[in-house]
């Protein structure tokens, strides 16, 4: 396959923010948002950071294909058939793109969850081959674990990129270990030594769901190099926000969901770096991973095909390859500093509201625009987030924890402020137990 990679990402600071008719222009490609909640007031979708809305364009994409060329894929030899599975592989070729892969280090899973499961798995399959004396030496090399092997993440850690791992520790024998945080929430490169010459696997994330913050990637990766590590990325985050690279991040594998980035729900993706899917065993099996099937034998087809048994969600994925071209076709780059110039707002603003601490970088630099903060009062962490996606592109949202509704924490709420108010008033407004 041909490698199809990103448009280099622009020179610091080239990047140009999104006008406020650029942005009007892109909130009317989400039907979701000309709807009304509660006595009739405009929505402000706030919960971007969780999973997005769809853009028209990427609900056509998926009727069209229902309405016009629905059929399996790689399968029916009929004219549908052919119809479809060309644009199941031309969706695989517009994410390898948009993420600096090859065509075939691309896996359609059906979300992030998935994808960080299926290596997870792969390696779980391989030790248990290599102590049973079977399977490719080569697979047993770099991937089957000894007892007293080190799996590696941190502590920024989604509970998806972190439960795999601890269930491959506790079934191989192997030791889960984890680099720390700082005060400010990133990661602390003084915790960097856990990496040592028995650690057989790195995970992290490359943006934290929780605050925001944006990992050194290249210097976690140094260190897991110079042990031969495999190197695990969790991608959700940054593949919505920022213009990613997975060649560039020199990473092993990386997953990511559609859902975050304006697709479907039900389609993500795990990337492999080529070598590595060669040898890695499957995660599933049965139809459409097979070449041949005897009683007794079954030998399995090359990646990424051989990841993709079953039925596979073909509509989603067609909705995907419309996200991504939305997105390129908006800039990512723009997104990013229009990100970038709203946290900066944000932080400066919400530094002054009283008893409103945030937890997690203050520095709008090298973080996405959503945040964790306390208030006097609340015995919980009071979650917030700032939705700068296309769906929601300057719109603030507080969720409450249970604890602090009702009026049990001891800083009062601002009251609602006129529509006329600065954006940054929003925030404020916000206070209030829905946040909408």
């Amino acid at each position: 396959m041909t490698a199809a990679h990103p448009q280099p990402a622009p020179a610091a600071g080239s990047a140009r923010s999104l006008s406020a008719a650029e942005l009007a222009a892109v909130r009317a490609d989400f039907p979701l948002l000309e709807r009304t909640v509660r006595d009739g007031r405009p929505l402000v979708y706030l919960d971007t950071a969780a999973t997005a809305q769809k853009p028209r364009a990427v609900l056509e994409a998926e009727r069209h294909f229902y309405e016009r060329t629905n059929a399996a894929v790689h399968r029916g030899a009929h004219q549908v058939a052919e119809e479809a599975t060309e644009v199941y592989e031309a969706a695989r070729a517009a994410v390898a793109g948009f993420v600096g892969a090859d065509e075939d280090e691309i896996v359609w899973t059906k979300n992030a969850t998935e994808a960080l499961n299926l290596v997870s798995h792969g390696f779980l399959s391989a030790t248990l081959d290599a102590r049973l004396g079977r399977g490719e030496s080569a697979t047993s090399e770099r991937f089957a674990l000894a007892e007293g092997d080190e799996i590696v993440v941190t502590e920024a850690e989604h509970h998806a990129n972190l439960v795999p791992w601890q269930q491959l520790a506790a079934r191989t024998g192997a030791t889960l270990r984890w680099i720390g945080l700082t005060d400010e929430g990133r990661l602390d490169p003084e915790t960097f030594s856990v990496i040592t010459e028995r650690t057989r696997i790195v995970a992290l994330t490359h943006a934290s769901n929780v605050t925001g913050a944006i990992s050194p990637v290249a210097d976690v990766v140094a260190h897991a190099r110079r042990v031969g590590a495999v190197v695990v990325l969790d991608a959700c985050q940054s593949a919505a926000h920022l213009p990613l690279d997975v060649h560039g991040l020199d990473v092993d594998f990386a997953a990511f969901s559609g859902h975050k980035m304006l697709a479907p729900t039900g389609v993500g993706v795990l990337y492999g770096r080529r070598e590595l899917l060669e040898l890695l065993p499957p995660f599933i099996t049965g139809g459409s991973m097979v070449e041949v099937v005897t009683m007794a034998t079954t030998t399995f087809m090359p990646p990424p095909n051989r990841f993709e048994a079953g039925t596979q969600m073909v509509a989603q994925t067609v909705g995907m390859h419309a996200a991504v071209e939305y997105l390129h076709g908006v800039g990512m780059e723009s997104f990013a500093a229009h990100e970038e110039e709203l946290t900066r707002l944000l932080l400066d603003g919400i530094a002054s509201v009283p008893g409103v601490r945030v937890l997690g970088p203050t520095d709008p630099v090298d973080r996405l625009a959503w945040w964790p903060s306390t208030s006097r009062g609340c015995t919980r962490t009071m979650w917030a987030r700032c939705s700068t996606t296309p769906a929601s592109p300057c719109a603030w949202d507080i969720t409450v924890p249970s604890r602090c509704i009702g009026g049990s924490a001891s800083t009062p709420r601002p009251e609602p402020q006129p529509a006329s108010t600065p954006r940054l008033t929003r925030s404020r407004r916000s206070w209030r137990r829905w946040g909408v």
